[in-house]
C-alpha cells in the first residue's frame, strides 16, 4: 500500500510541475509572442495548445487519483464525471481534490479541451482565448493549493 501511496504522490508532484510549466509558457506566450506576432491563426493555435495540454495535464493527476481510491467511471461523458468527482469529499476514503469554487473555471477549460480535440479548423475566437486565459490565470494557484493539500493527505497515509 505505501508503494502505490508514494508512487501517486510522485505522479502527481511530476505532473505539478508540468502543469506550472506550460502556465509559464502560456503566459509567455501570451504577453512576449502574441503581442509580437499579431492575434492571427498560429498565435490562436498556439493558445489554444496550451490551454489543451494544460487540462489534459490536469486531468492525468484526477484519473490517477481516481484509480488509485477505485473510483468507477462510466464510458460516458467520463471526463466530466471525472471533474466532478475530484470535488466529493469521500468520508473516510479521500477528501476533495479540487474546492467547488475552482470547479466552474476547470469546467471552461475542460468544455475547451473537448471542443479542441474534435476542431481541426484553424480559426479561433480570441474572445474565448482570452477568457480562457483570464480562467486559467485564476484556476491555476489554486489548483495548485488543492493538489497540495491533497497530496499532504497522502503524505499522512504514509506516516500512519
Amino acid at each position: 500500500m505505501k508503494e502505490k501511496v508514494i508512487e501517486l504522490l510522485e505522479t502527481i508532484e511530476k505532473n505539478e510541475k508540468k502543469l506550472t510549466k506550460i502556465f509559464n509558457t502560456l503566459e509567455e506566450a501570451v504577453t512576449v509572442e502574441v503581442p509580437l506576432i499579431g492575434k492571427n491563426e498560429k498565435s490562436a493555435v498556439m493558445v489554444a495548445g496550451f490551454l489543451e495540454n494544460y487540462y489534459t495535464c490536469l486531468g492525468t493527476i484526477f484519473l490517477r487519483i481516481s484509480q488509485f481510491f477505485e473510483n468507477s467511471l462510466t464510458d460516458k461523458r467520463w471526463h466530466l464525471e471525472l471533474l466532478e468527482k475530484m470535488t466529493l469529499h469521500l468520508e473516510g476514503v479521500r477528501p476533495a481534490v479540487i474546492s467547488e469554487d475552482n470547479y466552474p473555471r476547470l469546467l471552461e477549460l475542460l468544455k475547451f479541451r473537448h471542443f479542441r480535440r474534435y476542431y481541426f479548423d484553424l480559426e479561433y475566437d480570441w474572445d474565448r482565448l482570452e477568457f480562457l486565459i483570464r480562467k486559467l490565470r485564476v484556476a491555476h494557484p489554486v489548483v495548485l493549493r488543492d493538489v497540495n493539500q491533497f497530496s499532504r493527505f497522502l503524505q499522512k497515509l504514509l506516516a500512519e
